[in-house]
């Protein structure tokens, strides 16, 4: 039972990570699409940005979904 609920609170609070990372990717995604909307170069700063929050947000929804197939073998 310990186990059954650190897992939860780790899926939870990996939730909440991702849920601000996408918060924080939403700026530099806005420059993207308003670069590409107007045909002009986005900026190497935005991308670079967009790039890593994107890598951040894919690692850490991978780590959730390991918990919750542990959370799960445990019935």
């Amino acid at each position: 039972m310990l186990k059954k609920s650190k897992l939860k609170k780790e899926i939870n609070a990996s939730r909440k990570k991702i849920t601000t990372l996408e918060q924080k990717r939403t700026r530099s995604q806005a420059a993207l699409v308003y670069a590409l909307l107007n045909h002009t170069t986005p900026d190497e700063a935005d991308i670079e940005f967009f790039n890593k929050y994107t890598v951040q947000i894919e690692n850490e929804r991978s780590h959730m979904h390991e918990l919750m197939a542990e959370l799960e073998k445990l019935g």
